[in-house]
């Protein structure tokens, strides 16, 4: 079953995707949750508004599918934007977007939206174990559906949703489109507990009873890991990511910062993800000031005005990120760091063609 969607108006969370922020305290050894104090952390998501000139020419549409794996049982729902008057014979890239904990298909809109307008083509997966139905029943039962929501199977099952939508969007499940896609330009990307998701299927890896888990899926060619939380709480970080050999954008800002109490987690934890990677082929971009959830649909979260220009600039750099890996093209991404100076605590510098760049200087 699907739904097409012309874009007329934005659509958001309706429950705030912050619930990122409560990710890392569950993420400890074993990937299990320790949830206090969660409820003090919702907060109203505002979507945000079409422009004039969107509303009135859409370059994009929007498709809903609703998916089930019946391998697993499970249903996969998920959200396409889909370049406008793609040609026959025309190839499109494709970005699989995975959100984190409490969020749907409907959320990162504003990525969705930039990245087809421009010709990607965004696939936004919806985790059922892990989205947004964790809000609804019983909120004296909260914590016990967000704990439930960060075991060891969820987040195995969230790298095989990933799996499983990319090959139903290949497959004809999509119609035309999945022929469309270009097999060579596959991106994997995720934020806070979605950015861990990415990770797993880019093949990052761990033990677990003397056994490797590894869901790594070869068909994604680059990530683009956005706040990622310390890694299910593993202290051998280069060990579990030492599998990862694709080019990776990673994005994070001075504040973005996980605090609850009893727990706090920094922007450190997401550059001790950058430090880990060996692959050189990897990029950061460190924001200034921001927040966690700055980089979710919420509008307000770090200043209306930092808001808006940190989402702008974090679709414009994946774009700029991907014309560097694909077509070896740097001057979008000097341009982009050119643009963008004034709200960069650091960024991304160029390399040689292997994206390898300085190691991020820690103090802002």
């Amino acid at each position: 079953m699907n739904t097409t969607l012309k874009y007329t108006t934005a659509t958001g969370e309706s429950v705030a995707s912050e619930v990122d922020a409560l990710l890392p305290k569950a993420l400890s050894k074993g990937w299990k949750m320790l949830a206090t104090a969660l409820l003090a952390s919702l907060a109203v998501s505002t979507p945000t508004q079409a422009t004039e000139d969107e509303a009135e020419a859409p370059s994009y549409e929007i498709v809903d599918f609703d998916w089930v794996d019946q391998s697993r049982s499970r249903p996969v729902p998920v959200r396409l934007y889909w370049p406008a008057n793609v040609q026959p014979g025309s190839s499109v890239p494709l970005v699989v977007f995975s959100h984190g904990i409490g969020g749907s298909r409907k959320g990162y809109s504003y990525l969705g939206k930039h990245w087809s307008s421009h010709g990607v083509a965004s696939l936004h997966v919806q985790h059922v174990g892990s989205d947004s139905a964790l809000w609804r029943g019983n909120p004296f039962n909260v914590v016990a559906r967000l704990h439930d929501a960060a075991q060891e199977s969820e987040a195995m099952a969230r790298a095989s949703d990933v799996s499983f939508a990319l090959d139903q969007m290949l497959s004809g499940a999509t119609g035309q489109r999945g022929a469309a896609v270009d097999r060579q330009r596959i991106i994997v990307a995720g934020h806070s507990y979605g950015a861990n998701t990415a990770l797993l299927t880019a093949g990052a890896q761990v033990i677990r009873d003397g056994k490797t888990i590894d869901y790594q899926d070869e068909r994604f060619s680059a990530a683009v890991i956005i706040s990622a939380p310390p890694f299910y709480g593993e202290s051998n970080l280069p060990a579990v990511l030492g599998n990862v050999s694709v080019p990776t954008l990673h994005v994070t800002a001075t504040d973005d910062v996980i605090q609850i109490p009893g727990y706090r987690s920094g922007a450190d934890d997401r550059l001790a993800i950058y430090d880990a990677l060996a692959n050189p082929q990897k990029l950061l971009a460190v924001f200034r000031d921001g927040s966690h959830s700055i980089f979710t649909d919420r509008s307000f979260t770090g200043g209306l005005s930092l808001n808006a220009q940190t989402k702008a600039a974090t679709a414009d750099l994946t774009l700029a990120f991907l014309d560097l890996v694909f077509e070896g093209d740097e001057a979008a991404l000097t341009q982009w760091r050119t643009n963008w100076q004034p709200i960069l605590a650091q960024a991304p510098g160029i390399g040689s063609a292997s994206l390898s760049i300085a190691q991020p200087h820690r103090s802002h």
